[in-house]
């Protein structure tokens, strides 16, 4: 949500020749089918009204709502941008597809222990693999990439309340 505000273009979308910027921050989040048929992406609407526990909170009642075929229509509409995670199976990455009309996509891999540099030392620390997809129509890579700095700094600094 804060690289969203910093970086509005990925929370855009282009309609005919127009870019569109939304106002509002609306995380779709893919959410895999227990039954195996595939994903559906429900939205956290105005997540940057939301901490972190209120972001939680609403992934898991999304995520719980979807794979009980409980969600309503309004629950997956309006998304401004999209959230997958393959690494919930284990997968260390992967190339998400963009959600039309949405103009970009964040795939986040597992979380898992490996070995770092810091302050000259080797340590064990969580690492994950982050994948951008973005529409070129909007976003180059220099942004993207700003973007991306962005979320890592923000999430390497603890910052999260």
């Amino acid at each position: 949500v804060e690289g969203l505000k910093t970086y509005p273009y990925l929370n855009a979308s282009v309609m005919d020749e127009n870019i569109v910027f939304k106002k509002d921050i609306n995380l779709g989040v893919a959410v895999a089918l227990e039954d195996g048929k595939g994903l559906i992406v429900p939205v956290i609407h105005n997540a940057e009204e939301k901490n972190l526990f209120g972001l939680a909170k609403s992934v898991n009642d999304l995520a719980h709502r979807a794979r009980n075929k409980k969600l309503t229509p309004d629950d997956v509409q309006q998304g401004t941008f999209s959230i997958t995670n393959p690494g919930v199976y284990g997968g260390l990455m992967g190339t998400p597809i963009i959600n039309q009309p949405q103009v970009a996509i964040l795939g986040v891999g597992t979380i898992e222990k490996r070995p770092v540099v810091v302050n000259d030392a080797i340590a064990i620390r969580h690492r994950s693999y982050f994948a951008l997809s973005y529409d070129h129509r909007l976003v180059d890579g220099a942004m993207a990439e700003l973007f991306m700095a962005h979320v890592k700094a923000f999430l390497e600094a603890g910052n999260i309340q």
